[in-house]
């Protein structure tokens, strides 16, 4: 192969690669996550505090607000554990994000900003990463659809499949009782988080049906566009609201190039940690 054959081919190649995931880089967009403060030792009380800065290294004091906040701020261990999912509070006059914490167990913890600039109206989502001291006791993910959170079940059908959207549909029960009971939560009936095994990326997943209104509830079944960059395991977190209170319901799902390929069989127990 001569050298432009080769080029040619190099370019198809990386052609076909999928591109840059949100959630991989503490820049992005001409916007820097700052390096993140927060208690060093598990079980020490303390604050989170953070702040978004332009490149010049000013601190960003305008957002504009998505699903009903500012900034939505994710929190997870390496393995997938520990998952949080929260709205901190910003000091206008200082740029500062902060909020009370507590780490549960120790680990290396991603932390990820979700947000929209004031001027720019187009989300970015930044990332850093947090080493937490204590005896570290990772979590090895095994395929789940199923999840028990409180006295509630929550099951999730439906495929990741790589290069196209799929439905993900979402069913919850009490008791063995559909709930329909849900209640809107950052601007629809529940918000679900994906990031891929191994890297975590930051996946945007988008709920179907239109945005609920003030009153309305909805239930058992809520339904997700999906789409998963590349094959491999991807971990999954719906925040639901019933009753005034969120809860949180993980599972595991392996993606593939095709959705019989991609089919996750196995449902095993898996209980949600972090709230």
């Amino acid at each position: 192969m001569d050298d432009h054959s080769s080029m040619r081919a190099e370019k198809k190649s990386n052609a076909e690669l999928p591109a840059a995931l949100p959630g991989l880089s503490l820049s992005s967009s001409g916007y820097v996550l700052a390096p993140v403060t927060a208690p060093a030792h598990v079980g020490e009380s303390g604050e989170l505090r953070f702040q978004i800065r332009t490149q010049d290294g000013s601190a960003l004091t305008r957002f504009a607000t998505a699903h009903e906040k500012a900034l939505h701020l994710m929190v997870v261990r390496s393995d997938g554990d520990q998952f949080r999912h929260v709205h901190p509070a910003l000091d206008k006059s200082t740029g500062t994000w902060s909020l009370p914490w507590r780490w549960n167990a120790a680990g290396t913890y991603r932390v990820y900003a979700d947000f929209t600039p004031g001027d720019t109206g187009e989300g970015v989502t930044l990332a850093r990463t947090v080493e937490v001291a204590g005896t570290y006791a990772p979590v090895v993910s095994e395929a789940s659809r199923v999840a028990r959170v409180d006295d509630y079940t929550v099951s999730i059908e439906g495929d990741l499949v790589v290069g196209s959207s799929s439905d993900l549909t979402i069913s919850i029960t009490r008791g063995g009782e559909p709930v329909t009971a849900l209640e809107p939560y950052l601007g629809a009936f529940g918000h679900l988080v994906a990031l891929r095994e191994g890297d975590l990326a930051y996946l945007h997943v988008h709920a179907e049906g239109e945005e609920p209104q003030p009153g309305e509830t909805a239930g058992p079944e809520i339904t997700f566009m999906a789409q998963a960059p590349t094959t491999g395991r991807y971990l999954l977190y719906l925040d639901f609201q019933t009753d005034g209170q969120v809860r949180t319901a993980p599972f595991v799902l392996d993606a593939a190039s095709t959705a019989t390929e991609g089919a996750s069989t196995e449902d095993h127990h898996h209980e949600p940690h972090g709230h």
